[in-house]
């Protein structure tokens, strides 16, 4: 697997940021720019460009991380919510470090709107 970009935002996040939930290989943080009453991104340790490249992790890893993303919901008090990943340009991907949006509460509409237009445009 290539090293990450030197300039990865998300890899220095991992590093150095400010963790609400942590477990072996896999952090959360809030979202920078929310569209949700919660929103909160998983990450996982290592850098993996995006969900495209899910190979990437053994199976075990790979269960991990989809536990991780439950365990995240669950520790911010979020029963129902929702788990978004973006894939590639075309799908609204702006970073690519591989990570799961986790959305609950109340929505901003015009927030939400411009990213689903966004993820609309052609690459």
């Amino acid at each position: 697997m290539p090293s990450p970009p030197e300039d990865c935002l998300f890899c220095g996040l991992v590093a150095e940021g400010d963790h609400v939930h942590a477990a072996d290989g896999f952090v959360a943080i809030r979202d920078k720019f929310p569209v949700a009453e919660t929103h909160l991104l998983v990450l996982p340790r290592r850098h993996v460009d995006t969900f495209r490249d899910i190979d990437a992790f053994p199976d075990e890893e790979a269960g991990r991380m989809l536990r991780f993303v439950a365990e995240t919901a669950a520790a911010a008090g979020l029963a129902d919510y929702k788990v978004l990943v973006n894939v590639g340009a075309g799908g609204g991907q702006t970073i690519f470090h591989l990570h799961w949006h986790v959305l609950g509460g109340r929505f901003d509409q015009d927030k939400l709107a411009h990213v689903y237009a966004r993820s609309l445009e052609p690459a």
